[in-house]
């Protein structure tokens, strides 16, 4: 049976092989030992070995067996499944592996190829096998086990059999369910934003363990069961949150090459790190914001303000439509001071303020710019945030500037961290200077600047792109802020920021609501009124203050009114033509003649009060006068004469009032009359610290007291 794998038990002892009752041999260890003395067994090499330990004995290899004892001993083990994976499978747990492991297949493969080529020249299989084993340092019964694994596989799939299975766990998933509230608990306190290191954690969750009587791996098992449990990214967002795990997935790589110039723009704000000494003695780090074009990188328009706020933004705006044109599209972050009503009110995807019903339209809108939101402060997101690192550093530590570099963090101050504050002029004069070298740059290396400088790669493509240019009433909507008002509802003025503003068309539109368009830096240039369905209506000038005296000042506004008067009442007669004379004669030619009233029989009088009606009543029955007549002057004789009032008045001393008081007093006790007024003063006074300290001095020094 040579090229046969041999069963797994390849040595057998006489015991064992009477035992196993196989065809052609004895039932007993004796016959069997006589049988194998017959045959000379014992002269076949590598046939015998002796037993280890004591007693000794022989053991027997299989292929020395009669020819019927063997076959019984491989069909044995074919009745014996044998579990092996697919080739599909075999070849994916083979890439899975290490590449020790890979070698050690190759190997493997290798001594088997050399097996088969010693058999092929004239070797017998059990030669070599010992002679391979022999080489490889390993046992005969391995190189078997190496036959066994690939027997009835392709030899180009060999190798993923032959491969070391990864070693089995040296605990058992049941095993581990015991420490399972210790790892709970270790992984919750070691998966915190805080970022605790683990050994840290696994000292708290030991004394926590402790106290709850669980039992506890050592820091190295637990730290490896938590690998192997938790992924990575998940341990990296528990830890470092929604950033940290951004960063472990590769950014969005965005290709500008199919832009071409002033097709899209993007903008952003930034806070130099420099002190600067404005006009007004104000010291503090200016911001920045600058307009970008995402084809080439150029700065655009930029503009300089103490805070981010939308007049800033709109002014570099205007700067940047007044120069190169209208872009197509716009990107920002959904900062306040781009998504303000004045540059984005009615696009449908902003979300910043509220929203009302009769917003006016922004000017991007207006415009017909596409607008798209970035994620704030992520430079994957805007091209501009990697471009304010290079100007912002080289503007901020610019040698002419020294002494008033701050650091881009609090703990990277310098040494001289402010010693001194620049000027705005000279820092809006070095600023300049280096948003130009910025952008005139060579050496450029990106995809569409190839080497060149982003003016020159700006340029190239500016001369051929089709630019949109803004014409005067477009230029309207960025150089001036914008807010809704309702003008008077009676001479149609509006009221803004303390100014009036009006025209005599404005009359005409006395109540309504507008839409003001203004120059946030010149109030008193004037207003641009549109409707607030965006037609344009006129303009209107602010109404300057006159001296009180002022002479002409008078005369030219009686001058303007006389004007408007006059205008008006010519309207008037081209609206009126007919006369309120004419009116009257037309209405009196065709009134109908009055018919006679009827004459009433009963006539009953209305009388309007009531002593007309008695006196009515007195006429028509005088007996009933006479009675009433008594009555009234019997009653005039009961009725008592009045007495003259005297109004109560308080004293102008301390003695006065609280004799007063005893007065009052004595009075109401003897019940005689006592006015309200009176009474009502009095019940005050006695809780009044000047009534009480007086009443103490009486009764200390025996007056006589009434209360």
């Amino acid at each position: 049976m040579e090229g046969v794998a041999p069963p797994k038990q390849e040595w057998w002892s006489a015991e064992d092989i009477a035992a196993a009752r196989l065809p052609g041999l004895p039932g007993t260890a004796r016959g069997v030992n006589l049988f194998a003395k017959r045959e000379a067994w014992r002269n076949e090499p590598g046939a015998i070995k002796r037993k280890s330990g004591r007693g000794g004995g022989l053991f027997y290899h299989w292929s020395v067996l009669p020819f019927n004892a063997r076959l019984k001993l491989l069909e044995q083990d074919a009745a014996t499944p044998v579990s092996r994976p697919d080739r599909g499978q075999a070849w994916a747990t083979y890439d899975q592996l290490g590449q020790a492991a890979k070698d050690t297949a190759s190997e493997r493969l290798a001594a088997l190829d050399r097996v088969a080529m010693l058999h092929s020249s004239g070797s017998t299989h059990v030669q070599a096998v010992e002679v391979i084993a022999s080489e490889q340092g390993v046992s005969a019964r391995t190189v078997y086990n190496w036959l066994a694994l690939v027997e009835g596989v392709a030899r180009e799939d060999r190798l993923a059999y032959l491969a070391p299975l990864p070693p089995k766990k040296r605990t058992k998933a049941e095993d581990r369910e015991q420490y399972r509230p210790f790892i709970d608990w270790l992984k919750s306190a070691y998966l915190r934003l805080e970022r605790p290191t683990f050994a840290q954690s696994y000292r708290v969750a030991v004394k926590e363990a402790e106290r709850q009587g669980w039992p506890a791996p050592i820091q190295k098992t637990s730290k490896r069961w938590i690998d192997a449990e938790v992924p990575r990214t998940t341990q990296v967002y528990k830890r470092e949150g929604a950033d940290g795990l951004m960063r472990c997935f590769p950014a969005q790589i965005r290709d500008r090459t199919c832009l071409t110039a002033m097709e899209a723009v993007n903008a952003d704000c930034h806070k130099i790190d420099v002190f600067v000494e404005w006009p007004d003695g104000t010291i503090n780090r200016p911001q920045i914001v600058v307009f970008q074009d995402l084809y080439s990188g150029k700065f655009l328009s930029w503009r300089v303000d103490h805070d981010p706020n939308k007049v800033m933004v709109m002014a570099a705006f205007g700067e940047l439509v007044e120069n190169w044109g209208i872009p197509k599209r716009c990107l920002f972050d959904n900062g306040r001071e781009f998504a303000n009503k004045w540059m984005t009110a009615g696009a449908p995807t902003r979300f910043r303020f509220k929203v009302c019903e009769d917003d006016p339209i922004g000017v991007l809108p207006h415009l017909g710019i596409q607008m798209h939101w970035a994620t704030p402060a992520h430079g994957q997101a805007k091209p501009i945030e990697r471009a304010f690192r290079d100007v912002a550093s080289d503007v901020a530590k610019d040698p002419r500037f020294a002494g008033a570099y701050v650091g881009n963090r609090p703990g990277a101050k310098p040494e001289n961290y402010g010693s001194r504050a620049i000027k705005a002029s000279e820092f809006l004069q070095v600023l300049q200077e280096g948003i130009e070298e910025h952008n005139a740059r060579p050496g450029r290396r990106s995809a569409t600047a190839k080497g060149r400088s982003f003016d020159e790669t700006f340029a190239e493509s500016y001369e051929t792109a089709p630019i949109q240019k803004a014409t005067e009433e477009q230029r309207r909507l960025w150089l001036m802020g914008q807010t809704t008002a309702k003008l008077h509802k009676q001479n149609g003025s509006l009221t803004f920021q303390g100014n009036v503003y009006h025209c005599d068309w404005m009359s005409q539109e006395a109540g309504c609501k507008v839409v003001a368009r203004f120059d946030p830096e010149d109030l008193h240039g004037g207003v641009h009124i549109y409707a607030t369905s965006g037609e344009y209506m006129g303009f209107a000038e602010c109404q300057q203050k006159i001296g009180f005296f002022d002479l002409e000042g008078a005369r030219s506004t009686a001058r303007r009114r006389r004007q408007i008067a006059k205008t008006e009442k010519v309207l008037a007669e081209l609206h009126a033509p007919h006369s309120p004379e004419q009116l009257a004669a037309d209405m009196n030619a065709h009134r109908k003649e009055a018919t006679p009233l009827m004459e009433a029989k009963v006539v009953k009088p209305v009388f309007s009060k009531p002593h007309q009606r008695q006196a009515f009543r007195d006429q028509t029955d005088p007996k009933a006068s006479e009675a009433r007549d008594a009555l009234v002057l019997e009653l005039q004789a009961a009725k008592p004469a009045p007495q003259p009032s005297t109004k109560f008045q308080v004293a102008d001393t301390p003695e006065g009032r609280f004799e007063q008081v005893q007065d009052i007093q004595r009075r109401k006790s003897a019940g005689k009359p006592v006015g309200e007024r009176e009474c009502a003063w009095m019940e005050g006074f006695v809780n009044h610290h000047e009534y009480i300290g007086l009443l103490a001095v009486r009764q200390s020094y025996g007056s006589d007291t009434a209360g």
